[in-house]
């Protein structure tokens, strides 16, 4: 993670508002972007939501989970279990 340098305050009603820049560099589109609120610890995380982040291997649903080849998600332990399986079957183990 880094930081941008900015801050915002929340206002009355627990509002923040995303600077116009940083909209326009993450593809952020007022109205069009829905935005999935996640915690870790302290930190408030904020992505563009995508739907299906379950992985395609385990069905867990995790912030953990990463997008590959632009559409398939995997966990960590997708990752395992698919590599495992390719690697039986490329020297014929399984």
């Amino acid at each position: 993670m880094k930081t941008t340098g900015i801050l915002r305050k929340v206002d009355e009603l627990g509002r923040v508002t995303l600077p116009h820049e940083l909209r326009k560099s993450l593809g952020i589109e007022e109205r069009k972007t829905h935005l999935e609120i996640f915690t870790d610890g302290e930190a408030i995380i904020l992505e563009k939501y995508r739907i299906g982040r379950a992985c395609a291997i385990t069905g867990e649903i995790s912030n953990n989970n990463k997008v590959y080849e632009g559409d398939i998600v995997l966990s960590p332990e997708g990752v395992k279990r698919l590599y495992s399986q390719l690697h039986a079957e490329m020297y014929n183990e399984g």
